[in-house]
C-alpha cells in the first residue's frame, strides 16, 4: 500500500467513526483510492460517509467503476443528494446506477433530471445492459465533412462534459448525419490547422457497430482495431453514441467474474463475495450443488450394476479414484480450452469436426502418457513389495492402463465438443462447468473402466 492509499484509508476510518468528518476529504485524492477505502467498511459507515462528503466528491465517486452496489447506496441517500449526483454524472454511469433501482424511485429519478440528460439516460436504458447501446455514452463530438481542423480543435475546448471522452472526433455529412469517418486525437493534432478534417487521417470507413451488437463483439472489434472508443450507429448510419475502452472493460470484468463462478458449477452472485447475503449465496449455490449430487448418483448405479465384478476383483476398487479423476481432469482442460477459444472468436460452432480430429489423437497421447505412469506405479509396487496385487497383476496393470487411455480420450471428446452443443442450443458454454463436466465422465468413465476389465481379466479374476 502507497503512502497515499495509507493516509486516504485512515481518514475515512475517522469519517466511519465521526461522519461529519468526512467533509475533510481532501478533492486531489484519486475517487478510486476513496472507492477503495470506503469498499473495506460496513455499509452502513459507507453511506454515512457518502452522505456526508462534499457534493463533488461524491459525484467523483459514483462517476468512477468499481464503486460496489452503486444504486444500493444510491438509494440509501437523501433524495436531494440523489438528484444532484444523478443529474451529474456521466450519462451512461446514470442508466447503469438507474438500472439497479427499483422501478419506482428510477422513474422519480428520471423524471427529475434535465430534459436534455432525460432524454439521452432513458435512450440507453431502452437497451440491455450487455449490449453496446446498453454501455453506450452519448458525450461525443462530431463534426461536419467541411469543418478545418482549427475550428475541430474550437469546438472540443467548447465541448463541455464531451470533452471528458475525446478519443476521436467522428466526421458526419453535412446534411444526413451519416458517420464517414473517424479521426483519432493524435492525427487531429499533428494535422495543418488549415486542413479540412477529412484530410487529417486516411479515407476509410470507420468502424462501428449496432447499439443491440454484444459486449464482447464490441471488446473483441476494440482489440482488433486498437481503438479507445467504438461509435455506435443506427440503421441509418447516424452516430448515437460511442462505446469507451474503459466501458468495455468494466463490462467484460463483470461479465467475466460471472463466467468463472458458473465455471464452477454455480450461478452467478452478482456482487462482491463479503457483501452478498447468506440466503442468496445458499440460493445461488444449492442448485447447482443438488444437480451435480442427482447426477452423481448414477455413479453408484453405474458401481451397483458392477458389483458383482468388484466382488471377485475388489483390487480394482483401488483405481476407481484414479480413473475418474483423470477422465474429468481431461475433460476440464478440454472444456475450458474450447470456452475461451469460442468467447474470443477462435473458433466458430463449424470447426467442431475439426476440434474433434485434434481432440481425439490428443486424448489418445495424453491417456498413453497416463496409462504409461500407472503402470509403472503398478509394476514398482509390486516388484518392491509395497503392496501386493495378486497373481494376475500384470492383467490388472494392461486392464488400468487401456482404460485410462479410453477414458481420457473420451474426457477430451466428451469436454471439446459440450460448449458446441451448448452454443447450438443458444445456451451459455460457460454453464458447462467443470463439476459438469466431470460427473459426465465420472459415470461413463466408470462404464469404460470396467467394460475392459471383463474383456482383458476374464478367465483370470472375473
Amino acid at each position: 500500500m502507497n503512502r497515499d492509499q495509507a493516509s486516504i484509508e485512515a481518514a475515512i476510518a475517522k469519517a466511519a467513526a465521526n461522519p461529519a468528518l468526512a467533509l475533510q476529504t481532501r478533492p486531489e485524492w484519486y475517487a478510486a483510492d476513496l472507492i477503495e477505502a470506503i469498499a473495506r467498511l460496513p455499509r452502513e459507515s459507507a453511506i454515512a460517509i457518502l452522505r456526508d462528503v462534499p457534493e463533488e466528491t461524491a459525484i467523483r465517486i459514483f462517476n468512477t467503476p468499481g464503486l460496489d452496489e452503486p444504486s444500493h447506496l444510491l438509494e440509501a441517500l437523501p433524495e436531494t443528494r440523489q438528484v444532484h449526483i444523478v443529474n451529474n454524472v456521466y450519462p451512461d454511469r446514470c442508466a447503469e446506477i438507474l438500472r439497479g433501482l427499483p422501478s419506482n424511485l428510477r422513474q422519480r429519478l428520471l423524471e427529475r433530471l434535465g430534459e436534455h440528460g432525460k432524454e439521452t439516460v432513458a435512450k440507453i436504458l431502452a437497451y440491455p445492459a450487455d449490449k453496446a447501446g446498453g454501455i453506450m455514452t452519448t458525450d461525443f463530438v462530431s463534426a461536419p465533412e467541411g469543418a478545418r481542423v482549427k475550428e475541430v480543435i474550437e469546438r472540443i475546448r467548447s465541448a463541455g462534459p464531451a470533452a471528458q471522452q475525446i478519443y476521436a472526433v467522428y466526421v458526419v455529412d453535412a446534411h444526413s448525419q451519416r458517420l464517414l469517418q473517424a479521426v483519432s486525437v493524435r492525427e487531429l493534432l499533428l494535422a495543418s490547422p488549415e486542413a479540412l478534417i477529412v484530410d487529417a487521417s486516411p479515407h476509410r470507413r470507420p468502424v462501428a457497430v449496432s447499439p443491440a451488437t454484444d459486449r464482447e463483439e464490441v471488446a473483441r472489434l476494440i482489440s482488433k482495431y486498437d481503438l479507445l472508443a467504438v461509435p455506435v450507429i443506427n440503421g441509418e448510419d447516424r452516430i448515437v453514441g460511442i462505446v469507451t475502452v474503459d466501458d468495455v472493460i468494466d463490462a467484460l470484468v463483470a461479465e467475466s467474474t460471472e463466467d468463472v463462478q458458473k465455471f464452477g458449477g454455480m450461478e452467478a452472485i452478482g456482487g462482491p463475495y463479503l457483501k452478498t447475503g447468506f440466503l442468496t449465496m445458499i440460493e445461488k449455490r444449492a442448485g447447482w450443488l443438488a444437480a451435480l449430487f442427482i447426477s452423481e448418483m448414477l455413479t453408484a448405479s453405474a458401481m451397483q450394476h458392477y458389483s458383482s465384478e468388484l466382488e471377485k476383483a475388489v483390487v480394482l476398487t483401488l483405481f476407481i479414484p484414479l480413473i475418474m479423476s483423470s477422465g474429468g481432469n481431461s475433460g476440464s482442460q478440454a472444456t475450458s480450452l474450447m470456452i475461451r477459444s469460442l468467447a474470443l472468436r477462435e473458433l466458430q460452432l463449424k470447426d467442431w469436426w475439426r476440434v474433434a480430429r485434434r481432440e481425439f489423437p490428443a486424448g489418445l497421447a495424453l491417456g498413453a502418457i497416463l496409462a504409461v505412469i500407472g503402470m509403472t506405479r503398478i509394476v514398482l509396487w509390486q516388484k518392491f513389495g509395497f503392496f501386493n496385487y495378486g497373481e494376475h497383476w500384470d492383467l490388472v496393470a494392461a486392464t488400468v492402463g487401456a482404460a485410462l487411455v479410453g477414458i481420457v480420450t473420451f474426457g477430451s471428446l466428451a469436454g471439446s465438443m459440450l460448449p458446441f452443443i451448448l452454443q447450438k442450443l443458444r445456451l451459455d458454454p460457460a454453464s458447462a462447468s467443470a463439476p459438469f463436466v466431470a460427473t459426465l465422465v465420472d459415470v461413463t468413465g466408470l462404464i469404460i473402466y470396467f467394460s475392459i476389465a471383463i474383456l482383458i481379466l476374464r478367465g483370470t479374476l472375473l
